[in-house]
């Protein structure tokens, strides 16, 4: 089964949720095991907090390693021939952390579910009371991918050197200083040379916006053929700028894993 876009609709995943080789991840952030917590029938949960993230790290959601990434992915019965969708219960937010996790390293048969969980819902599909996965372990081997994931040092240069357009995902309010960061005792800033292009800005409800519109809001930022890093708060909303810059086929397409809660701490 092989997924050639970096998003698929509710209806794609409906007619092939029952395809053997079909995994579907919930890679909604602090989601709890309640009694009313739902999850698309046969989803099993993507933690990206506690299990996907490198919980040693000063920083929130740090990238985690090779070794844990592909230990944690075979516990949720990920194999080499595995086909992944991703959702999260906003619509488009977590899960493309998810999906930009996988593609560092290594993994390219994964896409989105476009509006995710709420999409789901509004159509009247299927869902289930949430289950911890306890089926078969995967074989699922990572390879990292260089570039993928810039870290403090690698932005402070291109920052510096002018080496890569840097665009920021948080919202312009943030962004141009205007309110105080969520993160308490976290300051308000931008990394020098950054532009923004707020997320949300791509979205409409939670769903991309039209393919045409979301390559008008790049093409205004960068080249094709740019080299792009792209910040957040704190690495998790970069990766939908990330989805969008693939969807309108720019190649050269980094994530700063840190963000703006990392360089906002060691910078002053």
């Amino acid at each position: 089964m092989l997924l050639t876009t970096p998003l698929v609709s509710v209806e794609w995943l409906s007619a092939n949720l029952n395809n053997d080789k079909l995994i579907v991840l919930d890679g909604t952030i602090a989601k709890t095991f309640e009694a009313d917590s739902k999850q698309i029938k046969h989803a099993r949960f993507f933690d990206i907090k506690n299990k996907f993230s490198d919980t040693t790290n000063n920083f929130p959601s740090a990238f985690p390693s090779e070794a844990q990434f592909q230990e944690e992915a075979r516990k949720l019965g990920v194999n080499n021939d595995s086909a992944i969708v991703v959702y999260d219960d906003k619509g488009i937010y977590s899960s493309a952390r998810v999906w930009w996790l996988f593609k560092a390293f290594g993994f390219n048969n994964i896409v989105v579910l476009n509006g995710g969980l709420p999409a789901w819902l509004k159509a009247s599909y299927p869902t289930e009371s949430m289950i911890l996965y306890n089926g078969s372990t995967g074989n699922f081997v990572a390879n990292l991918q260089p570039g993928f994931m810039q870290f403090f040092e690698d932005v402070k240069r291109a920052s510096k050197d002018k080496t890569h357009t840097i665009i920021d995902a948080r919202a312009a309010a943030r962004f141009n200083c205007e309110v105080p960061e969520p993160r308490e005792g976290l300051r308000s800033g931008t990394i020098p040379n950054s532009v923004n292009l707020p997320f949300q800005d791509l979205l409409e409800n939670g769903i991309f916006k039209s393919k045409a519109e979301i390559e008008l809001m790049f093409s205004k930022m960068a080249k094709p053929e740019d080299d792009l890093i792209f910040s957040c708060g704190s690495g998790i909303t970069a990766c939908v700028l990330a989805l969008g810059a693939e969807m309108s086929g720019y190649k050269n397409i980094s994530v700063y894993d840190g963000s703006w809660t990392e360089w906002g701490t060691l910078v002053e």
